[in-house]
């Protein structure tokens, strides 16, 4: 069974502990580092053409004004198919109750039909959201599997939550 990691993560200024942090590489990376080890499966970041900001405020404003308009931000590359893959695991940090608007591009450019998707998201207190929800919604012909929600403070201890959700 083929598997494809495909996450949106964002490093730079975040909200971590009720405090902003500088991070090297993002919450939902670090996940995505733990899934990739355990799985073997090819990865791919979900990346917009135009990032948001460093700073955490103007990324939050950006993205809030994304979701607000429905945005589908353009991406800077896709997977040339998803053919190979069976399993889709699919990461994402929790904005404001669902995934980054980025996510949303990426779902609706593929033809989803007859692969498992795997959603899992990092969050700072908020879990799954609708995310989930959304994904079935988005992908109606796709397995979406339960969700794993991870604390972004605390990914680097979640490795035996992944493993068990894996």
């Amino acid at each position: 069974m083929a598997g494809l990691l495909a996450f949106f993560s964002r490093g730079d200024e975040n909200y971590v502990n009720g405090e902003l942090k500088m991070l090297e590489t993002g919450n939902t990376e670090a996940a995505a580092g733990i899934i990739q080890k355990l799985t073997g499966a090819d990865s791919f970041k979900i990346e917009p053409r135009q990032p948001y900001s460093k700073d955490y405020n103007e990324c939050v404003a950006q993205a809030q004004a994304d979701q607000r308009r429905d945005a589908r931000p353009e991406l800077t590359a896709y997977p040339e198919s998803l053919e190979p893959y069976d399993v889709i695991y699919l990461g994402y940090p929790n904005y404001w109750g669902t995934m980054p608007m980025a996510v949303f591009t990426f779902l609706e450019h593929f033809d989803f039909t007859g692969k498992t998707i795997k959603p899992f998201c990092t969050h700072e207190g908020s879990g799954l959201g609708s995310s989930v929800a959304d994904i079935r919604r988005l992908c109606p012909q796709a397995a979406v599997e339960a969700g794993l929600a991870i604390r972004g403070s605390s990914v680097s201890a979640a490795e035996k939550d992944i493993a068990e959700w894996v």
